[in-house]
Order: structure tokens, then C-alpha cells, then sequence
């Protein structure tokens, strides 16, 4: 039996992890168990109703409280541990800088921690590109090494920094303790399994070709985005879990996807809605939007597709799951 360990295991990736190893997408057939951690049982409880069934169990712990973690799991034992908890909304970013920076960097080392104490075969951290802060355009993908300046006084950058902090714990676990730990640094997720409250970028474009109405950019929409599919971005976390190296850091994303902001507004409003809505600027202040500045960052995937992952899904399709998803919600 190979057991999973997937912190986060209510938000898009944990959840979506977790039901590409129940399904056999994930392309694991052994018998499997997997161990969710969430900070809210009922809710683990409901995205997950038959889990007994499925072999899953549930641990209600804060991974930033290393204590509620001390009991029954490290007496267990596990496999493989996939990291997904994080904060991941930009308004409690900046209202709560000091929680998320907290969050970020003490529930990593303490994920370290028990990776190291059940012995896992492999570990994944999920990252994020928000690491390379702040970049210029240079007309060519990013690789892993060459990262960006991030401010030092901005309370937004509590994220950034938060994940290059955690990026470097997993470095120093694995050299010096031997984590066999490797970082997924993720582009923008988003498609199949989108929460209906999420209200990032893509879920407010999504919302407004489903309603009919124009999309409102509150930035100019100069920021480079980065994105790749929920089934892409699971298929390469696996493949970084089986075949990368430890201590090794991994760009996650789909380059055909790269595009300004306001590129990928023009795109929903004309090939998503059909022409059917337009495209309006309304700034609004970054300081209390939370949205991060203003970056010309391309990732480039080439290290992981040299694992042999390749992404399939393009930004329309993408799109089209995300519509699909709001369809069900308002079909209740």
C-alpha cells in the first residue's frame, strides 16, 4: 500500500491531488491511502463524503502548529507528502501580513519536519512564481536561477518572500538532513475543480463572460501572467513527486499560455464570450487590492518537460472548464 500525505486537501490542488490518485488518473494503480490535513474536518468531510470508503483519513491540524500534528500522524507512516496548505487571497495578504508570512514559512519547515521524522520516499513543496518578484521582460522564458527583486517594505511581499524562505528551508533540509524534498513553483492554477469563491483574476473574467457583462481591469493590466491547467499542473506535481531530483525547484506552467493581463481579457471577451462583452480600465489602489505589481515574468517549463511532462490545455479550454464550474453552482 503507498500512502499519500496532502496538506491543504480543500483547496484546488489538495483536493484535486487527491481525487486523481482515488480515480487512477494520477496513473498510480497500487493499493492507496491518503492522509488529508485541512485546518476544518466538516469541510474535508464534505468535499470528501465517501471517504472511509476510499481509504482516506483526515487529520484537523493548523500545519503552522507543529504541536497538532505531534500525536497520532508521526506515528504513522507514509510514502510521499505533497504541501499544498497556503494562503492563496491577496486582500488577506495585505491585511494580515504577519499571519500569512507566518503561515508560509513555519508550515513549510514544519512539513520538513515531519517528512523527515516518517522517512517519505518523496516530498513536494508547491511554491509559487511570485518568488521571482519583480522582473523585466527579457523576450525569453525565466529559468528556476534567475530570480528578481522583491520589496522589502511592502506588506504584499509578506507572499513572496514567505515562499522563497520556505523554497530555501526545503534547499537546506535536504542538504543538511536529507529531505528527499523537491518545489513545484507554480504559474497561475485554475480550470476543472475552481472554487466558486475564489476571486482572483481569472475567476472575476470567468464570472463576467458567464453573467454577460463587460470585464472592469482594476489594474492596467501590464502584469505578464503565467498559467496553467488544474489537470496539467496535477499531472507535473506527480511527475516531480516520481522523477525529479531532491532539491531541485521545478517552474510549473504552460508557456503557450503566457500573456499580459489585459491580453487575457481581450482573449476571454472575444473567443470565451464570443464578442458578447468588452474590456474597461478602472484602477484601483494596489495597496488595497493586494494585487501584486506590476512584473514582466515568463516562465519557462523547459527543466519539467525534460522529467517528460507535457501540458496540453490552452487558456479557451481552461476557460471553458471554469464556465462549466460556475454553470453547476448556479444550477443548485
Amino acid at each position: 500500500m503507498k500512502v499519500y500525505v496532502i496538506t491543504g486537501i480543500t483547496g484546488l490542488l489538495g483536493r484535486s491531488l487527491a481525487w486523481a490518485v482515488l480515480s487512477g488518473a494520477s496513473g498510480i494503480r497500487e493499493e492507496i491511502q491518503i492522509i488529508g490535513i485541512g485546518r476544518n474536518l466538516g469541510r474535508m468531510q464534505a468535499v470528501f463524503p465517501d471517504a472511509v470508503r476510499r481509504g482516506m483519513t483526515f487529520v484537523e491540524a493548523d500545519c503552522c502548529m507543529m504541536g497538532q500534528l505531534s500525536g497520532g500522524l508521526e506515528r504513522m507512516q507514509a510514502d510521499y507528502l505533497i504541501h499544498c496548505a497556503a494562503p492563496t487571497a491577496s486582500a488577506y495578504m495585505v491585511t494580515h501580513p504577519v499571519e500569512t508570512a507566518d503561515c508560509v514559512v513555519a508550515g513549510t519547515r514544519n512539513m520538513l519536519e515531519l517528512a523527515g521524522r516518517l522517512r517519505v520516499k518523496s516530498m513536494v513543496y508547491l511554491s509559487s512564481m511570485e518568488v521571482y518578484g519583480k522582473v523585466e521582460d527579457t523576450g525569453r522564458p525565466r529559468r528556476e536561477d534567475e530570480l528578481g527583486d522583491i520589496g522589502l517594505t511592502s506588506a504584499r511581499s509578506c507572499y513572496s518572500l514567505g515562499k522563497r524562505m520556505a523554497e530555501h528551508y526545503c534547499h537546506i533540509y535536504q542538504q543538511e538532513f536529507h529531505v528527499p524534498v523537491k518545489v513545484a513553483r507554480l504559474a497561475q492554477v485554475f480550470g476543472r475543480g475552481v472554487r466558486m469563491d475564489d476571486n482572483r483574476v481569472y475567476m472575476q473574467f470567468a464570472r463576467a463572460a458567464y453573467e454577460g457583462r463587460d470585464i472592469v481591469l482594476k489594474t492596467g493590466g501590464n502584469s505578464m501572467g503565467n498559467y496553467c491547467s488544474t489537470s496539467d499542473a496535477v499531472r507535473a506535481v506527480f511527475t516531480i513527486l516520481e522523477k525529479g531530483a531532491d532539491g531541485e525547484v521545478y517552474n510549473v506552467v504552460n508557456e503557450a499560455n503566457t500573456m499580459r493581463i489585459r491580453d487575457m481579457a481581450k482573449l476571454v471577451a472575444e473567443e470565451v464570450a464570443h464578442g458578447a462583452i468588452g474590456v474597461r480600465v478602472k484602477p484601483e489602489d494596489t495597496a488595497k487590492t493586494g494585487y501584486a505589481p506590476d512584473t514582466g515574468l515568463r516562465l519557462s517549463g523547459e527543466k519539467l518537460r525534460g522529467l517528460g511532462w507535457q501540458p496540453v490545455q490552452g487558456l479557451t479550454e481552461m476557460y471553458g472548464e471554469v464556465l462549466g464550474e460556475i454553470a453547476k453552482e448556479y444550477r443548485k
